[in-house]
């Protein structure tokens, strides 16, 4: 029998620095093409400043010339792989359940979203890929071999908040801009702001993190726990009225991670129930 849910939370999480160290093409592709970290990047944004081009689309395009150059393969497949590999922060495997069982138990669904500037075929092959209710993220296009020649998806700091109005009105294509763009009144689109909480690691999300809290919803900036003083440098963004919460990227059970999202649950699930009460429904 299916569980009858009252309404639908979206959290919404940026991959990179939120629930994973680092970038994903650190973890397996750069190793492989015999760069360094450094190296990959600088030509990537040099590339980019030099063309004066999105940075976005010259770490793809450095990515397919890497990989030719060195015979590494550029299956869909070959990402998946590198995918494996991904280190998680901590908590994070057991999360998922933990927070969908939390608000099944108020008659909340919970659906979990990824919004990244990283690539999808390697959040494709990470270990939690099957938690969420769909993946926005930077993409190729693959020819008929199944090789990747070009970019079909590049998400940028400002191009991500376009999938918070899909998530909004509950379209899950890319390619559809017509349902989007589609007038709902607020009260019929499946997530409302105010039931969306966002999880980003910092500028590059600040657009969707403002945007989101903005709007009513909840927006919170995570730092890796072993880096010194970052909570003091992510401070200025709650300063600015940018994000709502600042803590550390621990999702085990019972760390501040964790108790904050279960509040705001709650304090979704008391609006909510005041609203109707409010209304008489």
């Amino acid at each position: 029998m299916d569980t009858e849910y009252r309404f639908t939370i979206a959290l919404i999480y940026d991959f990179d620095g939120t629930l994973a160290p680092g970038n994903m093409q650190e973890y397996d592709f750069i190793p492989a093409i015999g760069k360094s970290n450094k190296e990959f990047w600088s030509e990537a944004n040099e590339l980019a400043e030099r063309q004066d081009a999105d940075m976005v689309l010259t770490y793809m395009a450095r990515m397919i010339q890497a990989a030719r150059s060195t015979g590494l393969s550029l299956r869909r497949e070959a990402f998946q792989e590198s995918g494996r590999k991904v280190s998680l922060y901590p908590g994070v495997r057991e999360w998922f359940g933990r927070i969908n069982a939390y608000g099944a138990a108020r008659g909340i669904r919970i659906l979990h979203y990824i919004n990244s500037s990283g690539l999808k075929e390697i959040i494709e092959g990470t270990e939690i890929a099957g938690e969420f209710r769909k993946i926005y993220a930077c993409s190729f296009l693959y020819d008929v071999d199944g090789i990747a020649y070009w970019p079909a998806v590049a998400v940028n700091y400002t191009n991500k908040t376009q999938f918070i109005f899909k998530i909004n009105k509950g379209v899950e294509s890319v390619f559809d801009s017509k349902q989007v763009n589609r007038y709902i009144p607020e009260e019929e689109r499946p997530v409302p702001f105010r039931h969306m909480i966002y999880v980003g690691d910092g500028t590059t999300d600040i657009p969707c993190m403002r945007l989101v809290k903005n709007y009513g919803g909840h927006s919170i900036a995570v730092f890796n726990p072993e880096q010194k003083g970052a909570r003091r440098e992510l401070a200025a963004l709650i300063h600015d009225n940018r994000v709502s919460h600042v803590c550390p990227a621990d999702y085990t059970e019972g760390a501040e991670m964790d108790r904050l999202v279960r509040t705001i649950i709650e304090k979704i699930d008391l609006d909510d129930r005041l609203v109707n009460m409010e209304t008489g429904k």
